[in-house]
């Protein structure tokens, strides 16, 4: 996401943008390069966070939220 890591929905809920990636303990081998982009829903309500939804790809939250991600043309 450029310059933002979450976005907060109209309705209570909180989506946190995060990338996945990381280095294998054994073998020393980068998967940077098959890092993926997920994000987090964090429904809240009275200041407190009711459930967890977990997306391990932006787009399918897009979707799955009827969102569009920031920049794109309406």
């Amino acid at each position: 996401m450029a310059g933002k890591d979450f976005r907060e929905l109209d309705d209570g809920r909180v989506l946190v943008f995060n990338v996945i990636g990381g280095r294998g303990k054994g073998s020393g081998l980068d998967v940077a390069q098959t890092e993926t982009k997920g994000a987090n829903l964090f429904p809240v309500r009275d200041g407190r966070v009711t459930k967890l939804v977990l997306y391990w790809n932006h787009d399918r939250a897009f979707a799955d939220l009827g969102l569009r991600p920031e920049g794109d043309a309406a």
